[in-house]
């Protein structure tokens, strides 16, 4: 070998051993062991469970991670969560099977930065199926009146026997377990309706919910509800309505709005604004309106949806420019007539006295 080219075979012998190695980068991650799903009695809230995948100590100079997702059969869409947890508690519809899958995500210099997915692996999970699906109750359902208290309703099921008693059970993260309802609405001695208070910690937060009934040596089916109760506010009637009519002729509504009814004899014209508290109604439309009525609804910024509050109970009526010039013209015609009748009495007064003789009164001594 020519002596010139040693130099060149030590560089790249150096250059080679600075070079990450190919070989000893993982291309591939076994998945998680022990994937399994338990029930803590929380009324649909599951508990999702696995152990690391063989080895993973050896990832030291990697980040190990799982890819969580899980649904209720029947869903189109999962629900997915990254964590490095090895337990999570998640949410699932009790009336069907939960489903879920995970795998291994491993990512570092252990991999020259690539992200290397493991297979997938499943565990699904059901209760025990009980009773007939006609025996679950029917019309289920809640309105959270106000945001201070949530009043839910039923009726029976098709297939309801004699003497059945009907419970509901409820349970939000927060709260150590499953709760029954304190006050129940009754019709015939029937559990047929829940109110429940004290439920600030519950908003903006799954609430969950079962109504359960019992009757001697027959099986009703539970029925499973999963609410939002920023999504089932309705609030109470707007109050302190005022009206009010500017310089411009412009019909001016303050306090609080958020729909406005406008209805003349049959028609109805409907104004509505999002955050606002006070409207402005053109001076154009104010010939058509003989009555504003207000109602609310929780603003979109809060929630998805939600239910309208009753109308405002007072229909105040607004007065139209043809009345205002009607008000005007009344006084002034009053006026004159009263001023005719008075010039006519004092002209029928100087025809009956003879003309160019002064009245005289005559005096006896």
């Amino acid at each position: 070998m020519a002596p010139w080219r040693l130099p060149l075979l030590a560089m790249a012998l150096l250059w080679g051993c600075l070079l990450p190695s190919s070989s000893s980068s993982p291309s591939t991650v076994a998945p998680p062991q022990g994937l399994q799903i338990t029930d803590p009695g929380l009324l649909g809230s599951l508990d999702v469970e696995w152990k690391p995948p063989p080895h993973a100590q050896t990832f030291q100079e990697c980040t190990v991670k799982y890819k969580l997702e899980y649904h209720s059969a029947g869903d189109r869409d999962w629900k997915v969560i990254f964590t490095r947890k090895l337990k999570l508690r998640v949410g699932f519809d009790l009336s069907r099977t939960a489903e879920v899958r995970l795998q291994t995500l491993l990512k570092g210099r252990c991999t020259d930065d690539v992200e290397v997915q493991s297979d997938w692996i499943y565990a699904t999970f059901q209760i025990p199926p009980q009773g007939k699906l006609e025996s679950e109750v029917q019309n289920f359902k809640c309105i959270y009146h106000d945001w201070e208290y949530l009043k839910c309703t039923w009726q029976p099921g098709l297939l309801t026997p004699r003497g059945v008693h009907y419970g509901l059970y409820y349970w939000y993260e927060g709260l150590e377990q499953a709760a029954q309802c304190a006050q129940y609405i009754q019709e015939h001695g029937l559990n047929l309706g829940c109110v429940l208070h004290n439920l600030s910690q519950a908003e903006y937060r799954d609430l969950r919910i079962c109504v359960n009934g019992s009757a001697a040596a027959t099986q009703l089916r539970p029925l499973y509800s999963t609410l939002r109760l920023h999504n089932l506010a309705q609030p109470s009637a707007p109050e302190q309505l005022q009206l009010s009519v500017s310089a411009a002729q412009e019909l001016t509504q303050p306090l609080l709005t958020l729909s406005l009814s406008l209805s003349p004899l049959s028609t109805a014209l409907f104004v509505s604004t999002q955050t606002e508290t006070a409207v402005t109604i053109s001076r154009a439309n104010q010939s058509h309106i003989s009555c504003v009525r207000v109602r609310g609804r929780t603003n979109i910024f809060c929630a998805d949806q939600g239910f309208w509050s009753e109308w405002t109970q007072d229909c105040f009526s607004v007065p139209r420019k043809e009345d205002k010039q009607l008000f005007i013209l009344i006084p002034v015609i009053l006026s004159l007539s009263i001023s005719l009748i008075i010039f006519m009495l004092i002209g029928q007064c100087k025809k009956r006295s003879p003309a160019g003789k002064p009245l005289h009164t005559s005096v006896g001594f």
